[in-house]
């Protein structure tokens, strides 16, 4: 592999600390396609990473002690190979993946030194990214409505229409929305999956837009956000609810215009892909009350998919997805599988769906292999804490149970803005022009002080839409 091809598209992320080595490495990285991101000073971490672009890790180890420092977990599960900048030798440092291509420069590196490790550890990584991953769960579709599901994914999968899937948590949204790109005339292009409530508060920007060189401190190279490294293929933005509003907003401005604007920049980046959506939540609610936008709500339902609880699945499903799932973890086919165990599963109410069901499947797998055999009283134990963790999350708490009592101002403020909504009708924006306040505002002002329900969502006006039912096939 010549020195251009394994440096092609790298990102070199670099945890200096109390040392002076993202400049040095920019220096001498000079006149390579290598952008050097500072991941210590940036105003986001993780780093929204380019999955299609080779990763090598520059590291101090003047932050090990430094409260900034919160890479281990990121480094591993992104598999990047580090490099410590270190007077002693940290070759055999466990926590780091892979731990065989970890190596150490000298404080006093050389430019040489520098490229000789990046040349190397770029071409490790980018093998390491072409062998062949483990294969994706398989999705099971033995009853009638898991049947349909798939065949209506299949029919909508090769169109450039946005998609919102519903469903449960743990029902297996993102492997819909993966069947989908598998099955577009794009699927050689990138899927990039983002949980929308695990984006940092004030950094939707900085993760979905990307960053110029020079955006903000540290920010030594530019970086692209998951707008950028989804074009081309799909993006899957899973708990799209989970949105604030004003994220809202933007994300709604780039479906319609198609270009997005780094931060640090004045130029516009066309970008091209298929949105696919998920949610647990009712949407056309949320709509009701404010809290999501109609007119986004309507861009992303174009199609809908709801993907069924696996209760709503039935007993052939989950014994089918618990078959297939234990032949992945076991190291030959189970032919021995007992009666009893399946009847079990059949049987058995999985509050958590797929999700809950993979977690005793590799329980179950667990006892097989220790044992050599499927030891029926420690399986059988496996299923009973099962049932116990349902009776104790399952446990029934009454709406008065949840809703604090309120307090004498508290109480005055809620006659106060009951009484506006009265004399306008219950219109959310007449009344908020009514009490001097924004929509938003008199929305807050309505959760809190538990005004609302029927009359509020009955009032259809200007301003004040709320969204059609439409229908999602549950049969």
């Amino acid at each position: 592999m010549t020195q251009d091809i394994a440096t092609d598209n790298l990102e070199l992320y670099v945890w200096e600390g109390t040392s002076d080595i993202a400049a040095r490495a920019e220096r001498c990285l000079a006149g390579y396609d290598i952008t050097v991101v500072r991941a210590d000073m940036g105003i986001a971490f993780p780093p929204p990473r380019d999955k299609l672009s080779t990763a090598i890790a520059l590291v101090s180890v003047s932050v090990m002690g430094d409260a900034r420092f919160t890479g281990y977990d990121w480094l591993a599960s992104e598999g990047v190979p580090v490099i410590w900048v270190s007077a002693e030798d940290r070759d055999r440092d466990a926590r780091y993946f892979p731990p065989a291509y970890s190596h150490t420069l000298s404080p006093s590196f050389s430019g040489a030194e520098l490229r000789k490790l990046v040349f190397k550890l770029a071409g490790v990584a980018q093998a390491a990214r072409a062998q062949p991953r483990r294969a994706p769960k398989p999705l099971v579709a033995v009853s009638p409505v898991m049947r349909e599901l798939l065949a209506e994914a299949q029919m909508f999968a090769d169109c450039r229409t946005s998609v919102l899937i519903h469903g449960q948590t743990g029902v297996g949204k993102e492997r819909v929305a993966r069947l989908l790109h598998e099955h577009a005339s794009w699927a050689s292009g990138p899927f990039v999956a983002v949980n929308c409530g695990a984006v940092p508060e004030g950094l939707f920007e900085a993760h979905f837009f990307g960053h110029a060189k020079g955006a903000f401190t540290g920010a030594v190279g530019a970086h692209k956000g998951y707008f950028e490294q989804a074009s081309g293929g799909t993006l899957f933005l899973d708990e799209i609810g989970d949105l604030p509003l004003y994220q809202q907003v933007k994300l709604l401005r780039v479906l319609e215009q198609n270009v997005i604007t780094r931060l640090g920049s004045t130029a516009e980046v066309p970008v091209d892909f298929r949105l696919v959506a998920a949610t647990n939540r009712d949407l056309r609610k949320r709509v009701a009350s404010g809290d999501f936008r109609a007119d986004l709500y309507y861009r992303l339902a174009v199609i809908e998919l709801y993907v069924p609880s696996l209760q709503e699945r039935g007993p052939e499903d989950k014994a089918a997805i618990f078959k297939a799932l234990l032949e992945r973890e076991l190291p030959e086919p189970a032919s021995d599988l007992p009666d009893w165990l399946i009847e079990r599963v059949k049987g058995t109410e999985f509050p958590g769906n797929v999700r809950e069901l993979s977690n005793v499947v590799e329980r179950v797998a667990i006892v097989r292999r220790q044992l050599g055999a499927w030891d029926r009283p420690r399986i059988e134990r496996v299923f009973d804490r099962l049932a116990d963790c349902a009776k104790v999350f399952g446990a029934a708490v009454s709406p008065a149970a949840v809703i604090a009592p309120l307090g004498e101002a508290e109480q005055a403020e809620r006659s106060r803005v009951l009484a506006a909504l009265e004399a306008n009708g219950w219109r959310r924006q007449d009344t908020a022009a009514y009490l001097g306040i924004s929509r938003k505002v008199l929305w807050e002002k309505m959760r809190k002080l538990q005004l609302g329900g029927a009359q509020a969502e009955a009032v259809e006006a200007p301003g004040n839409e709320t969204p059609p039912e439409y229908p999602i096939s549950r049969d």
